[in-house]
């Protein structure tokens, strides 16, 4: 690993040009698309990690493990939220009476 921030892009760079190359063969399981994703990934890490070592930068992207399930992220506007949106459909909603009046409120 490098603390070097040049050389860590320049290595992000050549990771990014060999995953175009192995992309090329339209196969996302081929051994050699999945060796350069690893790279990518690896090198991608370690220019994040120098460039914040080096100036105290952090890169403007949100990295996400593969394993994470990202439906599980909560978005800013889901905060506070105590439901799940894909809970609610139409019909939740015809529970619901507009011209119905409450006879007891006095408001």
């Amino acid at each position: 690993m490098t603390n070097d921030p040049r050389s860590a892009l320049n290595r992000l760079i050549a990771a990014f040009e060999a995953h175009l190359d192995a992309a090329a063969t339209g196969d996302e399981n081929s051994p050699a698309v999945v060796a350069a994703e690893d790279a990518l990934q690896d090198a991608f890490f370690t220019y994040d990690d120098a460039l914040f070592t080096a100036y105290g930068i952090e890169l403007p992207f949100d990295t996400f493990d593969s394993d994470e399930d990202e439906d599980d992220e909560e978005t800013e506007e889901d905060e506070g939220d105590d439901y799940d949106d894909e809970d609610v459909d139409e019909d939740d909603y015809d529970d619901y009476d507009d011209t119905e009046v409450d006879d007891d409120y006095e408001g």
